[in-house]
């Protein structure tokens, strides 16, 4: 069996910058996008929209 090639997608956690709750985990491309990811995601701990920022690449 062919082996899958590794690429350039990696995965990151995101952590809440109000809370400081890590909650999700993504995949992006580190070619197109090198700097760091903010995304606005629901905090279900706050019941609301936050602003999400990159914290950790996970393996």
């Amino acid at each position: 069996m062919a082996k899958k090639k590794k690429g350039n997608r990696i995965l990151i956690g995101l952590e809440c910058t109000v809370s400081g709750i890590r909650t999700y985990i993504t995949q992006k491309n580190k070619l197109n996008s090198p700097d760091k990811l903010e995304i606005m995601k629901y905090n279900p701990k706050l019941r609301k929209y936050t602003l999400h920022k990159e914290i950790t690449k996970l393996k």
